[in-house]
């Protein structure tokens, strides 16, 4: 396992949407184990594949709090099938930009169909911060990002503090 770079805005690679995953491969394994120890390195509760550069759609969340045991969950080729409760205004943090917390809309509780490591097809439904996080997830396979989902005034904010964060990283 290594720990992988995390990509942060405005990196173009974030706007690509992932590709179907078609098989699973030993190599489609190491990334979902490299995606694991980087997430949990970050820290964060959940990570997508384009956020380490990786055209492929998965996604993992683990929203286990420090005292509980780790609840690794894994998504390949997710979908949301339903969504329901209208949208609530929640504060979310992004691993692809550091130090921002915004509120964004989402769906109260949403079911999510996709495979689990092995291949294996699932169903889930889900509420709260599990809820939040696979729409979270599930918009970064699309190329959509939090940034995309605040209104014009905190966008320029958040995108004024990000570009002036990668031009200080640059040099």
């Amino acid at each position: 396992m290594a720990i992988r770079t995390i990509l942060h805005y405005p990196d173009p690679r974030l706007r690509q949407k992932a590709q179907p995953v078609t098989q699973i491969t030993p190599e489609l394994e190491r990334l979902i184990d490299d995606m694991a120890e980087t997430m949990y390195a970050a820290p964060g509760v959940g990570l997508a594949a384009t956020q380490v550069g990786e055209p492929h759609r998965i996604f993992i969340i683990d929203i286990a709090s420090e005292d509980e045991p780790s609840n690794l969950m894994v998504f390949i080729n997710p979908e949301i099938t339903h969504r329901e409760g209208g949208d609530v205004l929640g504060p979310e943090g992004c691993l692809s930009f550091p130090g921002v917390s915004e509120d964004i809309k989402r769906a109260v509780k949403v079911t999510v169909r996709a495979q689990d490591r092995h291949g294996k097809t699932f169903e889930l439904t889900a509420e709260d911060l599990l809820s939040v996080a696979i729409q979270h997830e599930l918009d970064h396979l699309d190329g959509v990002l939090m940034i995309d989902r605040m209104g014009v005034l905190k966008k320029r904010i958040v995108q004024r503090k990000m570009q002036k964060r990668h031009a200080e990283a640059a040099g």
